[in-house]
């Protein structure tokens, strides 16, 4: 057996990891794993510590979670390898299972996706607080950039959603000491739209139109392109894979792959997005239309809140827009929570909320003059050499100059607009604690307070009483005590702890049966799931094994 096989199939033995017909790796050693285990507050090993003179690095990760809701669901296992600028491996890789505990039912559709079982992370492997002490001191160090795959909008936000729950800061470990963020998604599909030569790109037959449309899925991306990608949805499997498609990015096309590199960065963002020189530009995003390869010119119109912007879609006459509008019927539909509501007109993918921070996929609008070298094999999206972008994504010149003369001559629509987004809600309120990150910014006594109960261990805990100023830190504090460290509890917060855990458990008992009994009939009927995975009955029953022992 090869070298590289025999690496892949080693796992962690003081960790026990298990490994679920996937192969897995593990760093961890003794040393480190005695460390978390007996709770000591400092951390001395050099080749673990935050040094100032930290060498730039990627950090490529992925997350395996409970379900796809960050503001309720968990992380299971969490997979990295570091590289360094070059692309090549730093160390070894991370591979962490985290366990999930009782206060969560998982979504069953997840669980068939991902193949990790409650039972196996509560059996073998650490609690978030203990996890969130490897993440902060050596995973995501200084001059770190933490690179993930769609990891802006699902795996960023769960860690957000993570740090929050047990009291470290959740945006300091994508900003600062020199660290950053960035999506390769969002580079895969400019990539696609403008540069796509020298690159095989998937496409998948809609299964209600029949049509052939473009998909980016990781896992099809690397078989076309003869890229490994031993399991896909482990989430190691997943970082090597990306790994190796973010060197053929680079490879086949290096000035985009380098330009967008610089998009995570807010302020080089703002030199080409911005309302004090308002100027159109080329915006990738999956908001957009895949039709049209998510690409458009966009222009911005106004200011948003958090210092995000509007932009319009100028691939739209909004004259045109306005008369739809007018003609417009609401009527009354189910959502598939269940709930009522009425339609109203919505502008769609006309005018959308712009972040800066979210290193968007932007470009001067001269690369659409660029013509392509070389004919594009793109089944979906064909095209011979010297094709230009404009061509590439369906736009010209003249186009896009008209709808932005339209534009400009409502201000009242752009007023309008900015009176909506305005007064749009980030996020309804929460009744859960856990969700409520985004509630406000917490004092500075506050997060000295944090700062605390980070280094703390079960000892401490049980004699700390902290006076928060933040009503959402009392339930908070109580909730992470009883997750991480439920020896620390008084018999008093036990009894609050078990009556909130129930609670939870009840309240999202109802989707988790609708779900199980689904899959369950699918199954025994010899059915796949809706997105044609194999049923595993076995896994089933597990799930309704963890279910009664979260009920007890």
């Amino acid at each position: 057996m090869k070298k590289l096989e025999l690496k892949k199939i080693v796992w962690g033995f003081n960790w026990g990891f298990y490994c679920y017909n996937r192969f897995m790796n593990s760093r961890f050693d003794p040393d480190q794993a005695a460390y978390y285990k007996t709770g000591v507050k400092e951390y001395s090993r050099s080749d673990f510590s935050k040094s100032q003179d930290a060498e730039p690095s990627f950090f490529f990760y992925d997350l395996e979670t409970s379900g796809i809701n960050p503001r309720e669901d968990r992380i299971m296992q969490f997979a990295g390898q570091r590289t360094n600028l070059e692309l090549e491996p730093l160390g070894e890789p991370v591979n962490i299972l985290i366990k999930l505990n009782n206060d969560t039912l998982p979504s069953p559709e997840a669980i068939m996706v991902t193949h990790i079982l409650p039972q196996e992370t509560v059996k073998n492997g650490m609690t978030e607080a203990e996890f969130c002490r490897i993440a902060m001191n050596e995973i995501f160090t200084p001059e770190t950039t933490a690179c993930g795959y769609n990891s802006v909008r699902f795996d960023d936000e769960h860690m957000r959603y993570l740090w929050w729950r047990n009291f470290y800061d959740p945006y300091e470990w994508q900003w600062k000491d020199g660290r950053s963020r960035w999506d390769l998604l969002d580079v895969v599909r400019m990539v696609r739209a403008l540069r796509p030569e020298g690159i095989t790109w998937p496409v998948m037959v809609d299964k209600e139109s029949g049509k052939v449309k473009p998909t980016n899925k990781l896992e099809l991306l690397t078989k076309l392109n003869k890229i490994d990608h031993f399991k896909a949805h482990d989430a190691l499997s997943d970082v090597e894979a990306l790994i190796a498609l973010a060197k053929l990015l680079r490879k086949k096309q290096p000035q985009i792959f380098d330009y967008l590199l610089k998009m995570r960065n807010k302020k080089e963002v703002l030199k080409l997005v911005n309302l004090n020189n308002p100027q159109t530009f080329v915006y990738t995003s999956g908001r957009y239309k895949s039709d049209y390869l998510n690409t458009t010119v966009a222009f911005p119109i106004a200011p948003s809140k958090n210092g995000n912007l509007i932009v319009f879609n100028l691939r739209y006459n909004l004259e045109e827009l306005l008369e739809e509008e007018k003609n417009f019927k609401p009527e009354k539909k189910v959502s598939r929570q269940g709930k009522e509501y009425m339609t109203w007109f919505d502008f769609g993918e006309a005018v959308k909320e712009f972040c800066p921070n979210k290193c968007p996929a932007v470009a001067p609008i001269s690369v659409l003059d660029v013509v392509s070298e070389e004919d594009s094999t793109d089944e979906f999206a064909p095209h011979r050499e010297g094709t230009s972008g404009w061509e590439k994504i369906q736009l010209s010149p003249e186009m896009i100059e008209r709808n932005l003369q339209i534009l400009l001559k409502h201000p009242d629509f752009i007023e309008r607009m900015r009176g909506i987004y305005e007064k749009k809600a980030d996020y309804p309120k929460s009744e859960e604690v856990e969700a409520s990150l985004y509630d406000g910014f917490l004092p500075e006594a506050d997060r000295r307070i944090c700062q605390k109960i980070q280094r703390a261990d079960a000892g401490t805990l049980g004699d700390f009483t902290p006076n928060f100023a933040d009503d959402r830190l009392p339930d908070l504090f109580l909730h992470f005590k009883g997750r991480n460290f439920p020896q620390s509890l008084t018999e008093d917060e036990f009894l609050k702890w078990e009556a909130d855990r129930k609670a939870r458990i009840k309240k999202q008992s109802g989707r988790f049966f609708a779900s199980l009994t689904t899959l369950k009939q699918r199954g025994e009927a010899g059915e796949t799931t809706f997105d044609g995975r194999e049923i595993d009955l076995k896994i089933l029953d597990k799930l309704a094994e963890w279910y009664k022992k979260c009920s007890e």
